[in-house]
């Protein structure tokens, strides 16, 4: 494996030498110099959400596990991990768990699934979270939780982990090479009604157990996600943005007649960008082949088509949609952890099959930051936009994150990967307790690697439940094999 030049943010003593490197990289981003405690942090301020009242300003993103049973239900492994997320002080549980809405739609054998027959145990966890939570900091009244609709499209493996069982929303010449898809992949107009009414279901199901809020899941390169950059699609469904943008709108209708008065939120990639892969250094490239190249890249939504710039046009026309959809709450993401993960969860080590940062990982994380400013600025209240990226920030996360919610660049922070290590960080800031360092995130992308070879996800680095784990040492077992690889290339 390369070795990584990148200085390590445990390097950066104080938030001055922090905002010094921030700076030599060109990066704008401010930073608070003090962690306040609540009620003076801004991330303490309480917030009005779909006419709900909610504490503060953290919010957990959706993190799969890989490790519900095999009907889809929460095993104990989930409800561990969503026990860890009531128990980590933020009010905004955003999804929680990316949640398939039909079988095909699953991204493994052991994605949480959502049916009739096993809607009581989702519920059961549901009530146990806000028991936790409540017991925890007295209140569970201003929490609001949600669940995250999805079908994985060209990820899903509904059958056999190892086997991709794509759908897709068009061929896309680089992405049906990496994952080996031809047009009979692509879905046909006459088979989304039928998604469209597993969405409506599963939001039914959501508002009986009670959950606050569904979110449609329009990001990382899913389904919802793919027709958004379904330029070059014929028919109703592709090509102009109002067609780009019908299997959203259809679903939204479908929920909003069989689940009146349940909220919606949406998880969007604000924009998108070339696919990466490894270089002969192992560092991320763009993958490029024939006329599909950087400067001719005609596929991503809310980019410029150079492959690698960003062009919010169509983002804003897609919030402004969602202003007129009467969605009030999106929670921002960019690109996909699949093609492009330097751009969606900047990382300071590659996952298993993945490539090194091509950048410093902090200018990944400020490029998030910046974009949800600008979208801020421009929309104000009409929605309550969350921000991404923050976990590589890691000694200086909660330092930027008051500073974005002091100056309004976003109304919420969220966090991903620091949830799993470090779920307590949202109430230890809040309390003003001393950082725990040893647990923060080093975005080792051991939670990635260990479900892309079939295991369940979790940080086993740093906590002790995976550490001692048989899956901890099949993992080592697999990352060795990898690095003799790689030296033997």
């Amino acid at each position: 494996m390369s070795s990584n030049p990148i200085p390590k943010i445990s390097s950066f003593k104080t938030p001055a030498e922090f905002r010094s490197h921030l700076r030599s990289l060109g990066l704008k981003q401010e930073l608070d110099d003090v962690i306040e405690a609540a009620p003076n942090s801004p991330m303490g301020k309480e917030i009005s959400v779909y006419s709900r009242k909610v504490g503060n300003r953290w919010c957990i993103l959706p993190m799969e596990g890989w490790d519900c049973e095999s009907d889809g239900a929460p095993s104990d492994l989930t409800r561990r991990r969503w026990h860890n997320f009531a128990i980590s002080g933020a009010k905004l549980l955003f999804g929680c768990e990316a949640c398939a809405v039909m079988e095909s739609g699953r991204s493994n054998t052991r994605q949480l699934m959502l049916t009739e027959s096993n809607a009581s145990k989702l519920g059961a966890l549901l009530d146990e979270m806000r028991k936790t939570h409540a017991e925890r900091f007295g209140t569970a009244d201003d929490t609001l939780i949600g669940l995250q609709l999805t079908h994985s499209g060209r990820y899903s493996h509904p059958h056999d982990d190892a086997k991709l069982e794509s759908v897709t929303a068009y061929s896309h010449p680089l992405l049906d090479e990496r994952f080996h898809c031809t047009s009979a992949n692509v879905i046909s107009d006459s088979e989304i009604p039928n998604v469209v009414k597993h969405f409506a279901k599963a939001a039914v199901l959501s508002q009986k157990l009670g959950f606050d809020f569904v979110d449609v899941k329009m990001a990382h390169g899913y389904l919802g996600h793919e027709f958004l950059s379904a330029f070059t699609r014929p028919g109703a469904y592709g090509g102009s943005f109002e067609n780009r943008t019908r299997f959203f709108r259809e679903i939204v209708a479908a929920i909003r007649e069989a689940a009146p008065g349940l909220a919606i939120a949406t998880r969007l990639s604000l924009f998108d960008c070339i696919p990466f892969e490894p270089g002969a250094d192992r560092r991320g490239v763009p993958m490029e082949r024939g006329e599909v190249k950087v400067g001719n890249y005609p596929y991503a939504f809310g980019g410029d088509g150079t492959g690698l710039g960003r062009d919010l046009t169509e983002t804003k026309m897609f919030l402004e949609l969602c202003c007129e959809l009467g969605i009030e709450l999106v929670c921002t993401t960019v690109c996909s952890p699949y093609y492009n993960p330097h751009f969606q969860r900047p990382a300071y080590y590659p996952v298993w099959d993945g490539y090194l940062p091509p950048e410093d990982p902090v200018a990944g994380a400020c490029r998030q930051i910046e974009t949800v400013a600008e979208l801020k600025k421009e929309f104000g209240d009409r929605i309550k936009l969350v921000g991404s990226g923050y976990s590589c920030l890691q000694e200086y996360m909660v330092n930027i994150a008051q500073r974005v919610v002091r100056d309004n660049q976003a109304d919420f922070v969220g966090i991903g990967r620091q949830a799993l290590a470090y779920p307590e960080i949202c109430a230890d800031s809040l309390a003003g307790s001393p950082m725990q360092t040893k647990k923060l995130c080093r975005t080792f992308g051991d939670c990635t690697t260990a479900p892309r070879n079939g295991l369940v996800s979790g940080c086993y680095p740093l906590d002790p439940f995976y550490k001692v784990k048989k899956e901890a040492e099949i993992l080592k077992e697999r990352k060795r094999e990898l690095a003799e690889r790689l030296k033997k290339n």
